[in-house]
């Protein structure tokens, strides 16, 4: 059975060594109706079985389903280039580039992605990737706690929860005070986020668009910040920056993204993409790994790793991070989709995506009942209030083929009734009237 590498006495004396009895015991903490139940495999099976119980098992999928689901993560079109070229074996099989001189093309293809990536955001500098955008946002907040050495974060609620979570995740064994600030129907609560920001706080972290779709420009949030030597820290949505104000227009000390809109299959969750940048003052407080261009002895232009502070290098326990992987497969598909959609593509795309938002509103806002949770520019994706409970409803839009977006209630308490939609160019006219039919039916 090649499937189980190991025997029931190599499993038990693992077990033992991390203190439990069962390799359920492992899973204790996860409540019962959350954890798998599809993997019980009959015992002795051969290969085939077992491959077999696995496709049929994958069959269960519904790739045909029509999709308006967002809330921080798209489907996109992806060019076929992207495939074939980032699944040619030297770069789909290249290990960590430590010798320069036997990894020249990774070097450059890194250093050419932190060129695409600071450009798009309007930043000074990128490195060379992170595991995600929660990831991203918390080491952006952690390079704000080291050069400010205060313990006080603000947080707009508006920020995408998921990303929230993983913050709190991550500072739960840190000295740190994680400081929300509540969200009004979708929209920042300026205000609030301005009278937050004091001489205690490390940095003030949001979002545009926010996890709602709602477009803001956080200029003044940004001065103030700076004004009490405090960082401005942004996520953003990376195709949406073809159209909107950059960071590096609003005054962002740092700005961070999930890429997985660059290239990316959904995957069921990932491999994803976590981009940061920075103003140029900041950048040796920068995780991970950052490629920089120079010359040999002969004046030839090469590719090393520079400034990195990693404790896998001479840093150590001093280290700014325990990131000791980037994506570079990762952000190679992110550079290679952006390198051929080029800045013109880029923004016809994010114009297109926006059009068919704005149409998908005008349908369904002409039903009875739903109505714009806030009157914000918004993007490509906007939530909708409906006459009834938005997980009833994509509960039954599902069974109908159709997944109309993401029930807000599910973070926020009091939001049951709200609807998160998106759309993008693999969405269509016709797919916007039959969710729009389907739920005036329902309704």
């Amino acid at each position: 059975m090649p499937y189980i590498p190991h025997t029931p006495d190599d499993l038990q004396e693992m077990l033992s060594v991390v203190g439990v009895r069962t390799l359920d015991d492992l899973f204790a903490d996860i409540p019962q109706d959350m954890r798998p139940k599809s993997f019980k495999l009959p015992k002795g099976q051969g290969e085939a079985s077992v491959c077999a119980y696995f496709e049929d098992l994958a069959a269960k999928n519904r790739p045909e389903m029509i999709s308006f689901l967002g809330a921080g993560y798209y489907a996109h079109q992806i060019p076929k280039a992207v495939d074939a070229l980032a699944g040619r074996s030297e770069f789909y099989t290249a290990y960590t580039p430590y010798q320069a001189e036997c990894s020249q093309g990774t070097l450059q293809a890194i250093f050419e992605f932190q060129t695409a990536i600071s450009r798009l955001l309007d930043m000074d500098c990128a490195n060379a990737s992170v595991y995600d955008g929660g990831t991203a946002l918390f080491e952006a907040a952690m390079m704000a706690v080291r050069a400010t050495r205060r313990r006080v974060l603000v947080v707009d609620e508006a920020v995408n929860p998921i990303w929230r979570v993983m913050l709190g995740t991550y500072m739960s064994s840190l000295d740190l005070e994680l400081k929300t600030v509540r969200q009004r129907d979708g929209v920042s609560d300026m205000d609030a986020l301005m009278a937050a920001v004091d001489d205690n706080c490390a940095a003030v972290l949001v979002q545009n668009p926010n996890f709602f779709g709602a477009v803001a420009d956080y200029t003044e949030l940004f001065a103030k910040a700076r004004a009490h030597k405090a960082f401005g820290i942004i996520s953003v949505y990376p195709v949406m920056q073809a159209v909107l104000k950059t960071p590096g227009e609003m005054g962002a000390d740092v700005a961070v993204a999930e890429a997985q809109s660059l290239g990316q299959p959904l995957s069921f969750g990932g491999p994803y993409l976590g981009v940061m940048t920075c103003r140029k003052e900041h950048i040796r407080q920068f995780p991970g790994r950052i490629a920089g261009r120079t010359t040999d002895l002969d004046g030839k232009t090469g590719y090393v790793l520079t400034l990195q502070a990693r404790e896998q290098h001479i840093r150590r326990a001093k280290a700014t991070s325990n990131i000791c992987s980037n994506q570079a497969l990762c952000a190679l598909r992110a550079l290679i989709h952006m390198s051929l959609l080029g800045p013109e593509g880029l923004t016809r795309l994010a114009e297109n995506n926006m059009a068919l938002a704005r149409y998908a509103v005008e349908r369904l806002t002409a039903l009875k009942g739903v109505e714009l949770l806030n009157d914000a520019p918004f993007g490509n994706e906007v939530a909708l209030r409906l006459p009834m409970p938005a997980e009833t409803l994509v509960d039954t839009l599902t069974s109908h083929g159709c997944v109309p977006g993401y029930p807000v209630g599910r973070y926020y308490p009091g939001m049951e009734n709200v609807l998160l939609l998106a759309c993008t160019e693999l969405n269509s006219r016709r797919q916007i009237g039959f969710l729009a039919e389907t739920v005036g039916g329902l309704l």
